[in-house]
């Protein structure tokens, strides 16, 4: 499954992204998952092949710009939870995730 998640300046999702792939890894769950930044986001979405964008809590007041980006790709879009948010919580955001899975 291919993921776009987006924050702020994509620093801090990177770490949360690393602490998901390695939790899709122990799961046995194909991930293809990247972080970017909020002015990334439209241009990356354009290029297509992401099945979801996962938005991080710091930008969640984006949310309908980032939202009409989605639309505009056909992409579904879904909010990350705080808990979620954090390399411990990548089992929690895994979770999310898989419920977009085909």
């Amino acid at each position: 499954m291919k993921v776009v998640m987006v924050c702020s300046g994509g620093m801090s999702s990177a770490i949360v992204v690393k602490a998901i792939l390695k939790e899709a890894e122990k799961q046995n769950f194909d991930l293809d998952m990247i972080a970017v930044g909020s002015g990334e986001i439209e241009d990356i979405l354009k290029t297509g092949g992401y099945e979801l964008l996962l938005v991080a809590p710091q930008v969640k007041h984006q949310y309908a710009t980032f939202e009409g980006y989605a639309n505009n790709a056909g992409v579904p879009i879904d909010k990350v939870e705080p808990m979620g948010y954090t390399p411990i919580g990548a089992p929690k955001t895994l979770l999310q995730i898989k419920k977009y899975s085909k």
